[in-house]
């Protein structure tokens, strides 16, 4: 899973640097689909039936499968971006969000770079108690854990992260919140996509006509981040960061060990 992954990570930073105000999200789609082909790749969300983009971009309220369109980034603007790549038969998973400059609501622009930071935090927490926890849903608990300990952030239910390798989408789920059970064992081979999906405030969500977008019911932003992880038998690689993830988890205490 590793050249997926790498892949993803490539993808995702060509999409960081076209994001700017003016651009437009299919600008984004493009330069995704690019990073794919000359990786000899297929995007995994061209996969989904129904589905004919290579990233979702979600702005503002729309916190999570955005499809792609035509209007430009403005200014201030929280910004989601999701993708994935097949490589060889197995996948990638990733996504990031961020804050586009705006000097004249600068407390508009710290607000929502708070709930981006929040979110980035919680997601790497959630990586780090993946490292030790015997059971996976050690992660929801760690992920909620740093989100109140944030601020007053919502957590959406119903959407989170999954078992992702031959599939994008597998089995099992990962909760970005406590739930009651302890889940599946933690053991060398399992690889998860973590995901959490934050709101600035009520986090109750509807889905547009569209059919996918999913959007926040009070009209407050959204932050979605999400790593691909691989639990191995000498430790932890995050398959979807440059470093493995070593710069997210040095502040837990946490090396990440590459796959042999």
């Amino acid at each position: 899973m590793v050249p997926a992954g790498e892949a993803t990570a490539a993808l995702l930073s060509a999409a960081r640097e076209r994001l700017v105000v003016g651009a437009a999200p299919l600008d984004l789609d493009a330069a995704a689909d690019e990073v794919i082909r000359a990786r000899g790749g297929r995007s995994n969300f061209r996969l989904v039936p129904g589905y004919s983009h290579t990233l979702c971009v979600s702005v503002d309220d729309d916190v999570v499968h955005g499809i792609p369109g035509a209007r430009p980034f403005r200014p201030g603007d929280i910004v989601s971006v999701d993708g994935g790549v097949e490589i060889g038969g197995w996948n990638g998973d990733a996504a990031f969000t961020v804050v586009l400059p705006d000097p004249a609501r600068p407390d508009v622009v710290l607000a929502r770079e708070r709930l981006a930071e929040s979110a980035e935090r919680s997601l790497w927490a959630g990586i780090a108690a993946l490292a030790s926890a015997r059971h996976l849903n050690e992660v929801g608990e760690a992920i909620e854990a740093s989100v109140e300990a944030s601020g007053d952030y919502g957590i959406i239910e119903g959407y989170g992260g999954h078992g992702i390798g031959r599939a994008m989408h597998e089995e099992p789920s990962v909760y970005n919140h406590a739930v009651r059970g302890r889940g599946p064992r933690v053991r060398p081979g399992l690889v998860v996509a973590i995901e959490p999906m934050i709101t600035s405030g009520d986090p109750a969500t509807f889905v547009r006509e569209d059919g996918w977008t999913v959007a926040t019911a009070d009209g407050g932003d959204g932050a979605h981040v999400e790593h691909s992880v691989a639990v191995h038998a000498d430790g932890i690689w995050v398959l979807t960061a440059p470093d493995g993830g070593a710069a997210g988890l040095a502040g837990h205490g946490v090396r990440p060990v590459p796959i042999a």
